[in-house]
């Protein structure tokens, strides 16, 4: 049976390092969403918004854009008290993760002025959201237009490929070997996140553990079949 090891993996994906100590693959879903992040701190607008669908990797692309600027995290707490740029004076980058959820749980003058505030130290925000913001339903003109005015970048499901490859990595992560079949099998029938594949692999990990067995596709069955995926 054909063995993928992560050594072949690297060949074929670029890795980029996060805070979290994982690394994570760059390919066509998210090739434009990372140019942008590269091209930091020259980006022509005090912000970015990258979009996409639950578990596609934005948080992964976050914690990445982390670890190369030092971007401070801003939660709705600190944008709500109103001082999330003054009270990190040093920092030149911040992040909103899920920033449309926010943006409805606030005043938006509560981001208008943040963003103000950002751009007039020369500063920058990376947001993520599930749709552009033109889809956020922002009623305040002045936070519209700046929002609307930045760059975006969508980030679409990761393919079979990409999924396969997210699964070597977390299987070689746990110093673990698994067959071309498994990989297959697993690929068809798992949902399309890198989440899913993380929660899968350390299913699967502690169930062959557990069980004293090699990975194989019998086994992966019965880890789907507990995790109700569809096996058939």
């Amino acid at each position: 049976m054909n063995t993928v090891s992560h050594a072949q993996l690297a060949l074929d994906f670029d890795h980029r390092p996060s805070l979290s100590g994982d690394d994570f693959l760059v390919a066509a879903s998210n090739a434009a969403a990372v140019a942008w992040l590269d091209r930091w701190p020259d980006w022509p607008a005090p912000g970015l918004i990258i979009h996409g669908p639950g578990g596609c990797g934005k948080s992964h692309l976050v914690e990445a854009f982390r670890a190369r600027s030092g971007a401070v995290p801003m939660t709705a707490e600190m944008l709500r008290s109103g001082n999330a740029v003054s009270g990190v004076a040093e920092a030149r980058a911040w992040v909103v993760d899920d920033a449309d959820h926010i943006v409805a749980s606030l005043p938006e003058t509560a981001l208008l002025h943040t963003f103000n505030a950002v751009a007039e130290i020369g500063g920058h925000i990376l947001m993520t959201a599930a749709a552009p913001p033109g889809r956020w339903g922002i009623a305040l003109p002045d936070l519209s237009s700046r929002l609307n005015a930045l760059p975006t970048a969508g980030i679409g499901r990761p393919d079979d490929e990409l999924v396969e490859a997210v699964l070597i990595k977390h299987f070689a992560d746990r110093q673990l070997r698994v067959d071309g079949d498994v990989l297959s099998y697993v690929t068809a029938r798992m949902e399309r996140s890198f989440a899913e594949a993380r929660r899968l692999v350390a299913a699967v990990d502690a169930a062959a553990l557990a069980e004293r067995r090699n990975i194989t596709v019998p086994l992966v069955r019965q880890v789907l079949d507990s995790m109700g995926a569809t096996t058939d």
